[in-house]
């Protein structure tokens, strides 16, 4: 569990300097470390996330570096796809839930290593592509809910390459959107499930801590450098879970089933 805690850290850190791609390691530190059944996690993961983005997106607005326009938009389409995700995900089996979570963590992770997308400039226009945005941000919502991540190494590359948004821009509103789509699922989850207030708020508090180094780090290291790395944590921890649930699964096919008690003859 300590180490669990300490880990937790690098959510925090990648939340301030990247506005996404920490949330998603939540759920494999919560489950695979901490030890916590699958669907407890997801729902716990909402909760340290939406308050670490909370934290990360108010020091990104103290330096103006939120467009609270496009945050909106993907906000509001977002929290209508975070409050079906979380019915799907009460619907679905844990086991399919983790491994559709191994697949976006390896997708994900591969994106955001290859990822060499140019930052349009501060003065270059902004496009104004309502219906894109729309539909990103249900998805991404829709991916909060049931899965538990923010979905930030979405939202991010989806502002800077449909609505050519810059980098700092695109970080400090993507945690708008992260905030309000995870507090969205949580509260759909927590109508039907309980989750357990001291733990949980043991590992935020450490998520917390890394949100602010994670905002001054961010201004000394190269984002692309920054991306890279993540990714390849990201890949790394997906390939990990993907093979974890992969042996579980062998290990229950290999063990010999119960006979059936039978009854003495004559009884």
């Amino acid at each position: 569990m300590a180490a669990a805690l300490l880990l937790s850290a690098l959510v925090g850190i990648a939340l301030g300097m990247l506005g996404g791609g920490g949330a998603i390691l939540a759920v494999p530190i919560l489950v695979h470390v901490a030890g916590i059944a699958a669907k407890e996690a997801i729902v716990m993961s909402l909760a340290i996330v939406g308050a670490t983005s909370c934290l990360a997106f108010a020091l990104h607005a103290a330096s103006g570096q939120v467009d609270y326009k496009l945050g909106a938009v993907f906000a509001a389409s977002g929290m209508a796809g975070a409050y079906l995700g979380a019915h799907v995900h009460r619907l679905w089996p844990a086991d399919l839930l983790i491994a559709l979570f191994a697949t976006l963590m390896l997708i994900s992770g591969s994106l955001m290593i290859r990822n060499n997308v140019g930052e349009p400039a501060e003065t270059q226009p902004r496009r104004n592509a309502l219906a894109p945005a729309l539909a990103v941000g249900a998805f991404v919502g829709f991916v909060t809910g049931l899965l538990g991540v923010g979905g930030g190494f979405v939202i991010v590359p989806a502002m800077v390459l449909i609505e050519r948004l810059p980098m700092r821009l695109a970080v400090g509103t993507s945690l708008l959107v992260i905030t309000v789509n995870s507090l969205a699922g949580l509260g759909s989850h927590l109508v039907h499930s309980r989750i357990d207030p001291v733990l949980t708020g043991g590992f935020t508090a450490v998520a917390l801590s890394g949100a602010f180094l994670g905002k001054r780090l961010g201004g000394k290291i190269s984002p692309g450098n920054l991306r890279r790395g993540f990714g390849i944590l990201i890949v790394a921890v997906g390939l990990s879970v993907g093979l974890h649930l992969a042996a579980s699964h062998l290990a229950n096919h290999e063990r010999p089933a119960a006979r059936p008690v039978t009854a003495a003859p004559g009884s």
